[in-house]
């Protein structure tokens, strides 16, 4: 196992509607799972641009930073330590998804139903820190 420490940042993005909240969820044909938008950080790039850019490229969404949730720590498929920050978003733009080999699928979930969808445990926890009343 290694020491070195995988730095990512994800995003979760909220949509009211008349029908109630939803949540922006992507598929992962790799793994075939769903989680919530994030990435490994480039670099020297800093937890909220990290978290902006891979939002952006996942979904099509760029977006503006409503406030930090929590983080994640947990051991990655490779047996790395993985520190993930997850970030309150609000979509600013967006443009067309277009499936490709990292994410295939982008979904608006309704909050209570996106529980029953995520993949990990990890990511049910961020999510149930949000408020959406």
């Amino acid at each position: 196992m290694s020491d070195l420490l995988i730095r990512a940042a994800g995003g979760i993005l909220i949509d009211d509607t008349i029908e109630g909240p939803r949540v922006l969820m992507i598929h992962r044909p790799r793994y075939d799972d769903w989680s919530l938008p994030k990435g490994k950080a480039d670099g020297d790039e800093s937890d909220e641009d990290t978290a902006c850019r891979e939002v952006l490229e996942e979904t099509g969404y760029a977006c503006r930073l409503i406030g930090e949730i929590a983080t994640s720590h947990y051991v990655d498929r490779k047996g790395r330590p993985k520190r993930v920050r997850w970030y309150r978003m609000e979509a600013v733009t967006h443009t067309e998804f277009v499936a490709n080999d990292e994410v295939d699928e982008v979904r608006w979930v309704p909050v209570e139903e996106a529980e029953g969808l995520l993949s990990y445990e990890r990511e049910r926890a961020v999510l149930a820190q949000i408020s959406v009343a």
